[in-house]
This record gives C-alpha cells, sequence and structure tokens, in this order.
C-alpha cells in the first residue's frame, strides 16, 4: 500500500495552514493536536478504502464525517469563524482523498 499517513497529516496541515492564511499561528498548535489524535481513525478509514472493504458511497459518508468532526474541533477554537473552520475542514479532508485515490490507482 502506497500511503503514509504522516505524510498526509503533513499535508492536512498545510492545507488548513493555506486555508487560514495570516490565522495559521493562532490555529497551528491545536489542529496538529486535532489530526494527530484522529490520526488512527482517518488512517483506517482510508486502510479500508485502499484494500476494497469500505465502497466507495460509505468512504464518502465517513468522510462526510470526520470533515465534521474536524470542523467542530476547529470551531472550538474561538479565534476563527465558522466558514474559515469548514474552509479548513474542507480542504484537510480533500487532501485524505487524494491520497487514498493515488493509493488506490497504485495498487492496481
Amino acid at each position: 500500500m502506497n500511503f503514509d499517513i504522516n505524510t498526509v497529516i503533513g499535508e492536512m496541515l498545510a492545507a488548513i495552514k493555506g486555508s487560514v492564511n495570516k490565522d495559521w499561528k493562532e490555529v497551528k498548535t491545536a489542529s496538529e493536536q486535532f489530526l494527530e489524535r484522529d490520526k488512527n481513525r482517518l488512517e483506517m478509514i482510508a486502510a479500508l478504502r485502499i484494500s476494497g472493504e469500505l465502497m466507495r458511497e460509505d468512504f464518502e459518508s465517513r468522510l462526510a464525517d470526520q470533515k465534521k468532526i474536524i470542523e467542530a474541533e476547529l470551531n472550538a477554537l474561538a479565534v476563527i469563524s465558522k466558514a474559515l473552520a469548514q474552509n479548513a475542514a474542507n480542504a484537510a479532508i480533500d487532501v485524505l482523498e487524494k491520497a487514498v485515490i493515488v493509493a488506490i490507482k497504485a495498487a492496481l
């Protein structure tokens, strides 16, 4: 399996950073903690999809759930707005989804 969760987490953090721009300094530590805490769940979702045990529809449903979790975690930070939290969560999950698609294509 050509999928490294630590690399993907780093890319997700970069996506969040790009999304929050000037507010990164305020959300960096919390974002790192949130994704580190969520890492096992993200890795499990990715592994199930890559192995074919999780169909695309179920994968997308779980990604939507995970996006809501990340958004809620980010909303807990008073320094960013709801829209900013949504954008950051979307950016992070897009990175995860693309990494899984690449890993599936590499496995074929």
